[in-house]
C-alpha cells in the first residue's frame, strides 16, 4: 500500500516514496505501537512515513474495546539514505503526542541463544528452519547444562557452550547466561525444552526476551512421565504451549498454541511423538513471529499479527 499526497497543488509536498531500482533492495523497517484509542493516530503515523519518503508495504491494527488501546504493525520501506536512528529521533514528537509505546527495527535479523537440555527435537526443528532461512532470526550459539546435543549444534557448525546446573552453581551459571548474552548481543534466548528452572531474577532481567516450551498437559499432568499419565487417563487432544518467561512458571504470556487430536490407539510413546510434533511446531512459529516483530505484549497477555 502507498500512500498517495492528495493535499492541494499550493502546498509543498513531501517526498515521494522511493521506488525500488531493479536488483537493489530499499531497507526494510517495522514500526509497532501501542497507545490509548484516540482520534488521528493512523493519520499522523502515514503522514510522518510520507514525510521520510516511505511506501507502506504492510499495515496491521487492532483496536481493544475492551481497554480502549489501539496496537498498530507497519511494516514498510524506505529510500537508501534513511536510517534507522533517523526515524527513532524524528518519531518522538509524534509518540509523545499520543503517549505511544512504540518500538521501531530495521531488518537486522534478531540473533538468538537457544537453550537446550537432552532432548533435541525442537532444536532439530529450529536449526532446520534457521537453515532454510525461515526462522526469522539468526542462531548464534546453543548453551545446554548436558553434552547431548553438542553433535547436532556442531554439525550446524554452531558453537554449543555446556554449563552444568546444580543446586550449588545454579546462581553462577546464571550470571555465565547473563553474560552470554551481552558478549554475543543476544536479542532473544529460546529455552527448547530446557529442563531446568529459571531463578526469579533471571527471569526479570530476560523480560520480553525469552520464549519457553511446554506441553499444554500442565498442570494436569505434572512431574515425571506426563504422557504415562495422559494415556492413563485416556487423552483426546495432545498440544504445546508456547509463550515468554515469567517469574510464574509455565504461565507467561502465551503467543502460539498448537493441539493435535489422538485416541485410544496412541499409546504413551506414540502421544510423546505427537507432542514432540506439536511442540516443536508451535515453538518455531513464537520464535519465527518474535523475530518478525508481529508479537505486542500487554500485560499477561499478547497481540499477535499473522
Amino acid at each position: 500500500m502507498t500512500v498517495v499526497d492528495s493535499r492541494p497543488s499550493s502546498v509543498q509536498p513531501n517526498p515521494a516514496p522511493a521506488a525500488e531500482p531493479e536488483g537493489q533492495t530499499l531497507p526494510q523497517f517495522v514500526l509497532t505501537i501501542t497507545c490509548q484509542d484516540q482520534v488521528g493516530i493512523v493519520h499522523a503515523v502515514t503522514e510522518f512515513l510520507l514525510a521520510h519518503g516511505a511506501n507502506i508495504k504492510q499495515h496491521q491494527q487492532f483496536d481493544d474495546p475492551v481497554h480502549d488501546v489501539v496496537h498498530l504493525r507497519t511494516a514498510f520501506t524506505g529510500p537508501h539514505e534513511l536510517r534507522l536512528e533517523t526515524l527513532e529521533t524524528n518519531f518522538v514528537a509524534t509518540a509523545d503526542r499520543f503517549g505511544m509505546r512504540y518500538r521501531i527495527h530495521d531488518q537486522t535479523p534478531p540473533r538468538l541463544l537457544v537453550m537446550v537440555s537432552k532432548g533435541g527435537h525442537c532444536l532439530n526443528d529450529l536449526i532446520f528452519r534457521w537453515r532454510a532461512g525461515g526462522l526469522g532470526g539468526e542462531i548464534a550459539l546453543v548453551v545446554s547444562n548436558h553434552e547431548d546435543l553438542r553433535p547436532m549444534a556442531e554439525a550446524a557448525g554452531l558453537p554449543y557452550l555446556h554449563i552444568p546446573v546444580s543446586p550449588a552453581t545454579k546462581r553462577e551459571a546464571e550470571q555465565r547466561l547473563l553474560d552470554l548474552v551481552e558478549e554475543h548481543e543476544i536479542d532473544l534466548v529460546v529455552l527448547a525444552r530446557y529442563m531446568q528452572i529459571l531463578s526469579d531474577e533471571l527471569c526479570t532481567a530476560l523480560k520480553g526476551r525469552a520464549i519457553n516450551i511446554h506441553h499444554s498437559f500442565l498442570p494436569g499432568f505434572k512431574g515425571a512421565r506426563p504422557y504415562h499419565q495422559a494415556y492413563a487417563r485416556g487423552v483426546k487432544l495432545v498440544g504445546a504451549t508456547a509463550h515468554y518467561v515469567t517469574a510464574d512458571l509455565d504461565e507467561g504470556p502465551i503467543i502460539e498454541q498448537e493441539v493435535i487430536r489422538v485416541d485410544h490407539t496412541h499409546d504413551p510413546r506414540a502421544l510423546s511423538t505427537v507432542g514432540q510434533d506439536a511442540e516443536a511446531l508451535a515453538l518455531s512459529r513464537a520464535v519465527r513471529w518474535h523475530c518478525e516483530h508481529r508479537v505486542l505484549l500487554e500485560g499477561s497477555s499478547t497481540v499477535v499479527f499473522r
